[in-house]
């Protein structure tokens, strides 16, 4: 799905990832459900690209739903997979603390569910990385600018494209709730350190961007600032709720 010039979206509001397209080539922004590989194909032949266009992907962090095909682009093109260091192992398949599931809708529930038999829940563990330290901006297309951004997990990073306007933030803030079906920016379920994640939030209020682009939910056409001030209303109201 293109949402503008050299900006495609994979998958749908449930579970999504991002292409970034340039002349000199193509960075993915999270890789989804191993199953959503053959919405990437079908993407890369709707804008006559190769798959060896692709020239790396980084993922916001580890779990499973993000991870999705990164592997196989890996082992079957040698493309690059970029996660930060405090959440490599968690691509590896490694521990992952269990968090509060929380409030949830039958109708929400089973709509992520049939949408992971689908496109295949089973994770494809990643079996090398190429780890971030700290804040970095990647020799990648569209110059992704790696921003920390702790709490969903340790290792969760947004990723700021000043050549495409857009800034993706993975599962530091939804704007779909996969468990109750609220939409609109909020605070992302099964999160590591929920004050952790809410701060992190200011790490992106201040960029230049028209595009926040998450994991789960529909894009959000607006500032960074707007979507962070709606994340921070809704989570004020669910602790008065």
């Amino acid at each position: 799905m293109r949402l503008a010039p050299s900006l495609h979206r994979l998958g749908n509001d449930i579970v999504a990832s991002y292409l970034i397209t340039t002349p000199a080539g193509i960075t993915l922004i999270d890789a989804g459900l191993p199953g959503m590989y053959a919405d990437l194909r079908r993407e890369l032949d709707t804008i006559g690209r190769p798959i060896d266009d692709i020239r790396g992907v980084v993922l916001t962090h580890g779990d499973s739903d993000h991870v999705g095909f990164a592997e196989r682009l890996r082992r079957d093109h040698g493309i690059p997979v970029f996660v930060h260091a405090a959440d490599a192992d968690r691509a590896r398949g490694g521990d992952k603390p269990k968090t509060p599931v929380g409030p949830m809708r039958i109708g929400p529930l089973l709509s992520f569910a049939a949408f992971g038999i689908r496109k295949g829940m089973r994770p494809q563990w990643l079996t090398e990385v190429v780890s971030i330290d700290g804040d970095t901006t990647l020799d990648l297309p569209g110059a992704p600018r790696v921003i920390s951004m702790p709490g969903h997990s340790p290792g969760s990073v947004a990723v700021f494209s000043p050549e495409v306007r857009a800034v993706f933030v993975g599962d530091a803030l939804t704007t779909r709730h996969v468990l109750t079906g609220r939409t609109g920016p909020g605070p992302a379920p099964f999160t590591d350190d929920p004050t952790e994640a809410l701060a992190s939030l200011a790490r992106i209020a201040d960029l230049d961007a028209d595009w926040v682009l998450p994991g789960h939910g529909p894009a959000f056409r607006g500032s960074p600032s707007a979507a962070v001030s709606a994340v921070r209303s809704a989570a004020r109201a669910a602790d008065r709720a």
